[in-house]
């Protein structure tokens, strides 16, 4: 059974509904989502002095978020962070348990990934500029509740847990922010030509 349909010829919505929306395939796509992040958790780069580590994590994060809308974005980043507590080893490093220190950014993680879906679906994923605003609206919004949490559970002061927390953190930003830019925008563009190529398919 489908639901959702886009207009031939002129695509909407976020892209996971370009192909129109099932049941079975929203439920593979918030489980595979919740596997990207897994997946990008094991990129991880320990950072002397923070029990935050450099990972590849907030750009999947936002990503996915930006890629199945608000709803399925979140819903995948709380199977995320539920499953990897519970004992699933996919957190940074291979890690598993609720992690006390950063466990604020697994929140932020779900509040980022709903944020980006709505942002997308607004079209802020289709233009570079934009596509800009809602990686950097996302990874804002996931250091806001991290940082504010690192602080309080280590017992570390607002401004050292900035240090620790957010400031090592910015230059990778900016760089996966900027391949989230050339790459969203890029295949919205593939689908834009392919919807005008076959103006009588549904996509």
């Amino acid at each position: 059974m489908t639901y959702g349909m886009v207009v031939p010829g002129r695509p909407t919505g976020v892209l996971a509904d370009v192909w129109g929306r099932s049941v079975v395939r929203d439920m593979v796509l918030v489980l595979g989502a919740a596997s990207a992040v897994g997946l990008a958790a094991q990129i991880s780069i320990p950072v002397p002095g923070s029990p935050v580590p450099i990972t590849g994590q907030t750009f999947a994060v936002v990503l996915a978020g930006a890629a199945l809308g608000a709803s399925r974005g979140a819903v995948s980043m709380l199977i995320y962070a539920i499953a990897g507590a519970a004992g699933v080893p996919w957190f940074a490093g291979g890690t598993a348990g609720w992690p006390a220190a950063t466990g604020g950014y697994l929140i932020g993680f779900i509040l980022a990934a709903a944020l980006a879906g709505q942002l997308a679906a607004l079209g802020a994923d289709r233009r570079p500029m934009h596509t800009i605003g809602l990686m950097a609206a996302g990874s804002a919004l996931i250091y806001l509740i991290g940082v504010p949490w690192l602080a309080f559970a280590t017992g570390m002061g607002l401004a050292a847990a900035v240090s620790a927390g957010l400031i090592p953190y910015l230059i990778g930003d900016v760089l996966k922010t900027l391949l989230a830019a050339a790459l969203l925008p890029g295949v919205w563009n593939l689908v834009g030509r392919r919807a005008s190529a076959a103006p009588d398919r549904r996509f």
